[in-house]
């Protein structure tokens, strides 16, 4: 495993299935005992339909599990239906045919033989010429049969097309025994949200069956794939001018032709439309859907709102002597505005007092015995909020239970029928939340609980689909409180200063020498990428005491060039953690992790096992949870990564979901704040010049930011003011229901 499968020595087995240990039929997976002559071993793979006294051929190579030991992992397997009678009965006895028991498999092969399969195949009435099966009871076993082998044959079909049997299986399970057909007629039903196969996939299989290029099913499916591929850019809708030109530039039709699709999807709601200032948008169903949710549900939680409990300034001043603190006007109004009403925004930027009115908030409500729930979009930002307010934060996934359905997608136990139990909601980080999170947050959210969002209305957008945070705040519908002013203490910081220059669009202090913020001039990038591998490894740690791996974090505004974060990782593993000679290392996909590296967790994983120091353990590690890679045990195909005070274990696939992270892109850093930061600005693609991009950047750094790179630079992204441009229906929605 630790090597990748394709180092193993590839066989082939044959032999019948002894024994079903396991079987997951949403995926297909299962372990199995298959009987070889005299010997028999474990086989473990995705095999849908396998049945006890199935006769099989495997196709994959020999590993060892850390708890069960010697396996087979299968990589392909084809299954032969069972010919001499004693297979056949034993075969039918094992329940692998649904209605089918150990009494009514005796009467079938008694009644026909070693002919009982193909009775049941092609001529399934004959066997109601059995006492105790029915006509429709025929019908229902023979369907029940033809799974079995409707499956080898989706998968044998597909196999030339390069697709994985858990991908044949999914094709099989939403198409059924006609799947074949189905794709030959139109292969872009792959690109269903069930399937879930890439348009591009869905292109090859097109031209290899001859699909006239101006089929309605390839541009309704091309109409589709531009909308999908336009949410990863933070798009909930389209202009459908804009949407129907790109479409047609893709699939190298007609505009008309391409209109007149559309026109057809809109008719039928495959597509849905909304109009916004006189303009024709153009939505995937679910995202129509979600912002029309989150709008009417906002104004509901508005108009459903706790009794109102004014606050007089008295009882603020008591908390101020109490506290030993002095609020300004503005924390004053957000505190009083929390207390009252139902719903409220908090924003603000570094050094606004955020934290501390949020804390101040906190205390007010607990002192009323209300039940309180803290929630941020990410591990790493519920912690934070956390340590900030000294009460329990838990990502929202958690907080609403999220569990795995049977075709393997996220649900959640909490929602309408479920809801929370508190009785104020506070999310963090309210910039990162995405439309549809959001729209599960609030589905959970019971009538009467106190909602306040917080969050900085200059941070980047959420990686996902909306501009929810800005769209509330831009629709002047919900109570929202911005603290601006920027306390002395704070302004102290060279870093607190130059983020509001920055914001501002005015030109920050890059000339300091003896503050909390430097820039250094370099602009040849061979250089540059010298200093910031210097800087981690030697100058600041010998200088300010920083530890490389926990205190300095390099962030990038890309992946790419060689100021990414992917050359950067590499350089600086090679100078903090070097291969040597017994230096223990998996190499996974054509990276490589080594004992004592930096990683990162870049999916949010609810079944990763972990053992806390104090001996609690649990399971789950979130998306951007950092930390050390402790144990590369090869023999047992498992890594162990310490995160903070807990130890978690991976295996197989999962190490996939690892990460060095040494540096990483400005994106990932979101929710965080890290003791030192450093910041190459040099060779950064042209479309990640922004202001908003590099004002994330230096907010995330609590002590010391050192920016690397070109002045010039800097400032073109000061200057660029094109915040990320996102087609979103939410503003709209929310002034047209409540000017109704």
């Amino acid at each position: 495993m630790t090597e990748g499968s394709a180092s193993k020595k590839t066989e082939k087995l044959n032999g019948s299935v002894e024994y079903i240990t396991y079987t997951n039929n949403s995926n297909g997976y299962t372990v199995a005992v298959l009987r070889l002559n005299d010997d028999s071993i474990t086989i473990v793979g995705t095999m849908p339909f396998l049945a006890v006294g199935d006769c099989v051929e495997v196709t994959g190579y020999f590993d060892s599990h850390p708890v069960y030991g010697p396996q087979f992992k299968v990589q392909s397997f084809e299954k032969a239906a069972p010919s001499d009678t004693a297979s056949i009965l034993r075969y039918l006895s094992s329940g692998a045919i649904r209605g089918v028991g150990p009494s009514t498999a005796r009467n079938i092969v008694e009644r026909f033989g070693d002919r009982a399969l193909e009775v049941i195949e092609t001529q399934p009435e004959r066997l109601a010429e059995i006492r105790g099966i029915s006509l429709d009871k025929a019908e229902k076993i023979a369907s029940e049969y033809s799974k079995q082998f409707g499956v080898r044959d989706v998968m044998l079909f597909l196999s030339p097309f390069r697709v994985s049997p858990e991908g044949a299986l999914k094709v099989f399970n939403a198409l059924g025994n006609s799947a074949t057909e189905i794709i030959k007629n139109n292969p872009y039903v792959l690109c269903s949200e069930d399937i879930g196969f890439s348009f591009e996939k869905a292109e090859e299989m097109s031209h290899y069956f001859a699909i006239p290029k101006d089929s309605d099913c390839r541009i309704a499916a091309g109409v589709e794939y531009v909308l999908k591929h336009n949410l990863s850019n933070g798009h909930t809708c389209l202009p459908k001018e804009k949407l129907v030109d790109t479409a047609a530039r893709l699939l190298e039709c007609e505009p008309d032709e391409v209109n007149a699709v559309c026109d057809q999807m809109l008719n039928t709601l495959q597509l849905r439309l909304a109009v916004i200032d006189e303009t024709d948008f153009v939505f995937l169903p679910k995202y129509f859907l979600a912002e029309e949710f989150v709008a009417a549900r906002l104004s509901v939680l508005l108009k459903y709102s706790p009794p109102s409990e004014l606050m007089a300034d008295l009882e603020i001043d008591f908390i101020e002597k109490q506290q030993n603190i002095r609020y300004e006007d503005m924390q004053r109004e957000a505190i009083k505005t929390a207390v009252s009403r139902g719903i409220m925004v908090l924003t603000g930027g570094p050094g606004t007092g955020k934290t501390t009115t949020l804390n101040a908030i906190i205390k007010i409500l607990k002192s009323k015995d209300l039940n309180i729930a803290l929630a941020a979009p990410t591990g790493r930002a519920a912690k934070r909020m956390s340590e900030l307010t000294g009460c329990e934060a838990k990502t929202i996934h958690r907080l609403l239970e999220v569990e795995w359905s049977d075709d393997e997608r996220h649900v959640f136990a909490r929602n309408e029928k479920n809801p929370l139990s508190c009785d104020v909601l506070i999310i963090d980080e309210m910039s990162m939340v995405d439309i549809l999170l959001f729209e599960s947050l609030l589905r959970a959210v019971r009538l009467g609980t106190r909602v306040i969002m917080v969050g900085d209305y200059d941070q980047l957008p959420s990686v996902g689909a909306g501009n929810v945070l800005a769209d509330i705040i831009n629709s002047h519908t919900v109570p929202t409180v911005a603290l601006k002013k920027v306390f002395r203490q704070a302004m102290e910081s060279l870093i607190v200063a130059n983020a509001h220059c920055i914001i501002s669009g005015n030109e920050p202090d890059l000339n300091s020498k003896t503050s909390d913020f430097f820039m250094l001039q370099n602009l040849n990038p061979a250089l540059a990428t010298e200093l910031v591998t210097e800087l981690c490894t030697k100058r600041l740690p010998d200088a300010y005491g920083y530890k490389p791996l926990t205190d300095i974090q390099v962030l990038c505004p890309s992946k790419m060039m060689e100021l990414g974060s992917v050359n950067l990782n590499n350089l600086l593993q090679d100078k903090l953690n070097p291969s040597v000679k017994d230096t223990k290392k998996v190499v996974y996909k054509g990276f490589e992790l080594r004992e004592g590296d930096k990683v990162m967790q870049i999916k949010n994983n609810y079944d990763i096992l972990w053992t806390a120091d104090d001996g609690e353990s649990g399971s789950g590690v979130f998306n951007g949870d950092i930390g050390i890679l402790e144990t590369v045990d090869r023999k047992n195909g498992l890594v162990r990564v310490r995160y903070d005070d807990k130890v978690a274990t991976y295996y197989g696939e999962n190490i996939g979901e690892l990460e060095l992270a040494y540096a990483m892109t400005i994106h990932k850093s979101q929710g965080s704040e890290f003791e030192c930061v450093v910041l190459p600005i040099l060779d950064t693609p042209k479309k990640l010049m922004y202001r908003n991009l590099l004002y994330t950047a230096v907010t995330r750094a609590k002590k010391l930011l050192i920016i690397v790179g070109s002045r010039q630079a800097v400032l073109s992204m000061v200057e660029n003011n094109r915040k990320s441009l996102r087609y979103t229906s939410l503003k709209k929605r929310l002034e047209d229901i409540f000017v109704d």
